[in-house]
């Protein structure tokens, strides 16, 4: 008995791999009162004995008699199977059966709008110690909005699957669920009233690399060598298995003869991947993103950076291979992919500390060129003094904006602020024109515009005046006499007022490219 257990111990990580299946088994992902994506064929995958047939059959009663899709698959030589349902139509609640050697039964299932909610710590932070949690726990009473949270788990190698379960939205459930993908999910329901399903995979204090895919890395020339540690590490990895089997094995022998003979023990040989750090390039991707994969979506959010908020423009490119990556490895086209750029917050008070957040500011301004993706603004509700702004309601409601107008073709929305588009010199002023103005350009609190700043040749930037001219904004300065260049909320610490007047904070910008 001993010999089998430290035999299983040592080779379990080779084992996974090649488990012979005695029955049907899923992900964890399908399970009872999940929400499966409504209108695009829902992909339906588990494992099973090799060869073996297995029969999905989704239906509207309980007893299955009537079913209302019927789809069947056999499993391969290593035990995979995969199928899709057809295409839904919002509603429920279904029933689905997955019968082989077994029979599995999943219940309470709905059609409607799904959405993965992933990024660090203020995409985890919970709605129970976020603003006005006590009457937002009790109010949160929506059956029709369901949670799946994946814990954290790195990995080195790709995962098969996580230890989480589908919930109804309840003052039970949704406490510790994340605030964010909360509130965009009611902001969502309430507008369409379809069902809405909510994955939240997400990691405090986690950098933007771990969640990125290999796909995502190998496709961005500019982080060739980061594709490169990964690849490196992985095919050593692979190279040394033999070698680390020998040692196992004989430490299998070595213990089985201590254990029989009352000698010291030794500590089992190392074989942690080296990639299995949540700081490391791919390991949350790994981990807690690939075992959904491809699991039907309408999109994802995201709320990532602050551990990045060093990174300047390369954050973009970090951006591109996480955006590009997961949609190369969901296989369902450009979905939409909507972010948060960071709120103001005092990171640094070293020299030239002060412009780390701005660059990153930039940096996630410029990954709106990528198709279909989105970015709340929210420097009016942060906090400089805490990373953690508690308004979670506005993030998600933001967010939701978005989704509404460009994904679910709401024309009346508004889901942007003022966007930076040009500049024009006139004279001693500079004139600036928008995107995204709304039903026009205002302060939040009726003061002049705050946060504006101008520059002659010399790259030295004065405290502007601002003034409102219908649609454009004309900057001046009295010490600057032939100005060329604008910036606004240049500052880790700015909480500009200017808006449009649907409400929606502009985004900070800089019309120059100097380093300083």
């Amino acid at each position: 008995m001993e010999l089998t257990l430290l035999f299983l111990i040592g080779f379990l990580p080779f084992l996974i791999g090649s488990i012979a299946y005695a029955e049907i088994t899923l992900p964890r992902v399908f399970g009872s009162n999940m929400v499966l994506q409504r209108d695009m064929q829902a992909p339906i995958w588990g494992w099973a004995s090799a060869g073996e047939e297995i029969t999905i059959a989704l239906s509207a009663d309980a007893e299955g008699v009537e079913s209302v899709a019927t789809t069947t698959a056999v499993a391969d030589a290593n035990g995979n199977w995969q199928t899709k349902l057809p295409a839904m139509a919002a509603g429920g609640p279904y029933t689905l059966r997955i019968k082989g050697s077994n029979t599995l039964e999943l219940t309470n299932i709905l059609f409607g709008e799904v959405w993965v909610c992933s990024g660090q710590s203020n995409m985890e932070w919970p709605v129970s110690i976020s603003n006005n949690s006590e009457e937002e726990i009790a109010a949160a009473t929506y059956p029709k909005i369901r949670l799946f949270h994946i814990p954290r788990v790195p990995s080195g190698l790709p995962q098969q699957d996580v230890a989480a379960d589908w919930y109804e939205t309840s003052p039970e459930t949704i406490p510790n669920f994340s605030a964010v993908a909360y509130y965009f999910g009611r902001k969502l329901y309430k507008n369409l009233d379809i069902p809405i399903g909510l994955i939240n995979t997400s990691w405090g204090g986690t950098l933007i690399e771990p969640w990125t895919p290999p796909a995502g890395l190998a496709g961005v020339p500019a982080l060739a060598s980061i594709n490169k540690e990964v690849e490196d590490i992985q095919a050593n990895y692979r190279s040394q298995l033999p070698e680390k089997i020998d040692a196992i094995k004989a430490w299998i022998a070595e213990t089985c003869k201590a254990l029989e003979t009352d000698a010291s023990l030794k500590p089992m040989p190392d074989n942690t991947h080296p990639l299995m750090d949540a700081g490391r390039p791919t390991a949350l991707y790994n981990g807690m993103v690939h075992p959904i994969i491809p699991y039907a979506i309408r999109g994802a959010l995201w709320y990532q950076g602050e551990s990045n908020h060093q990174d300047g423009m390369i954050y973009h490119e970090k951006m591109k291979a996480l955006i590009n990556g997961w949609r190369e490895v969901w296989g369902q086209g450009d979905f939409p992919f909507y972010f948060v750029q960071l709120a103001p917050f005092n990171y640094s008070n070293q020299e030239g500390g002060q412009f780390f957040l701005p660059q990153i500011w930039e940096a996630q301004t410029a990954t709106l060129a990528l198709p279909n993706t989105g970015m709340a603004v929210i420097t009016d509700i942060g906090d400089p003094r805490d990373v953690h702004p508690r308004n979670k309601q506005d993030v998600g409601r933001r967010l939701a904006l978005w989704a509404l107008a460009k994904t679910y073709g709401r024309d009346d929305v508004t889901y942007s602020g003022p966007l930076y588009k040009s500049m024009a010199v006139e004279g001693n002023t500079i004139r600036l024109a928008f995107d995204y103005i709304g039903s026009g350009l205002t302060s939040r609190d009726d003061e002049p515009l705050t946060w504006f700043e101008i520059a002659g040749e010399d790259k030295k930037f004065v405290e502007a005046n601002a003034t409102i001219d219908g649609d454009t904004i004309v900057v001046s300065s009295e010490t600057v006499a032939n100005p060329v260049a604008v910036r606004f909320g240049w500052h880790q610490s700015a909480e500009p007022n200017f808006v449009n007047k649907e409400g929606l904070p502009a985004s900070p910008f800089r019309t120059d490219s100097w380093e300083k």
